[in-house]
């Protein structure tokens, strides 16, 4: 579930829209190729993207759905030596990444010890959505994918319920909650949920994010300046890269400290 960008064909530059903002300098819509996509589908400015004004594209991570699509479903045969399957291949792979994040999340809560309850229907739903990744490109565009997280999310929830148990006191619930630009320097968040919730510029300098669920937790501009975020549950480079902090956040061993901190 990583992003082998060598072995895609530039979807993530040329199958989404982008608009013209703080991330991105330029309007891009669906299906056409950024500007500074080279013919080798790299990156023409990689190394400058965020002085660029990119640094929308810093933050995205496929999952590994950009190799999947263009060497699985397509077989290797890239848009542009054979352009009538361009718009296949850039419908595909919006659909295919969230079945990778599915996937990415699944193998997570596999992972965790205390929720070997459930390791049994997750180990089937690991299964099945590999299966569906593997489809023709009719089928992955005819998923809906909405229905297939709404009977996922629940073996999730209680993968993170599990593991969180085991954490001594009281556990904060801000599932969803509106935290944008809140001052949480210092918080004991540790085995807090956080599922889903704004925490937009927030301030959380220091706190301790232990074992915490943040699984869509929004965390751009967020402040993670010395947090310890160690057995964080469900939490993705992407977040990382959207956030800041510093040499003294501590990240789980499974993901990288962003080059722009």
């Amino acid at each position: 579930m990583r992003a082998d960008c060598a072995a895609c064909f530039g979807l993530c530059c040329a199958a989404l829209p982008f608009a013209r903002s703080a991330d991105f300098a330029v309007d891009k819509p669906a299906g056409r190729p950024c500007s500074n996509l080279r013919q080798d589908f790299r990156c023409g400015i990689h190394a400058r993207l965020r002085d660029e004004g990119y640094p929308g594209c810093t933050v995205f991570d496929c999952f590994g759905a950009g190799q999947k699509v263009s060497q699985v479903t397509f077989g290797g045969t890239d848009w542009r030596r054979a352009p009538q399957t361009a718009r296949a291949m850039f419908e595909v792979f919006p659909v295919m990444r969230q079945l990778h994040e599915l996937l990415r999340y699944v193998v997570e809560a596999l992972d965790l010890a205390p929720a070997r309850p459930v390791h049994r229907e997750l180990r089937k739903a690991l299964a099945r959505i590999d299966g569906l990744t593997r489809g023709s490109a009719e089928s992955i565009t005819a998923l809906d994918v909405n229905a297939l997280r709404g009977e996922v999310n629940p073996l999730l929830l209680r993968a993170s319920e599990l593991t969180r148990a085991r954490v001594p006191g009281r556990r904060r619930n801000h599932r969803g909650a509106d935290l944008i630009g809140a001052e949480l320097s210092g918080a004991d968040l540790r085995g807090a949920s956080l599922r889903g919730a704004l925490l937009v510029a927030a301030d959380l300098g220091g706190a301790d994010l232990r074992d915490a669920d943040l699984i869509g937790a929004d965390l751009r501009d967020a402040d993670l300046s010395g947090a310890d975020l160690t057995g964080a549950l469900f939490l993705t480079q992407a977040q990382l890269n959207a956030a800041r902090g510093d040499a003294a956040t501590v990240l789980p061993p499974t993901l990288s400290r962003p080059a722009h901190w």
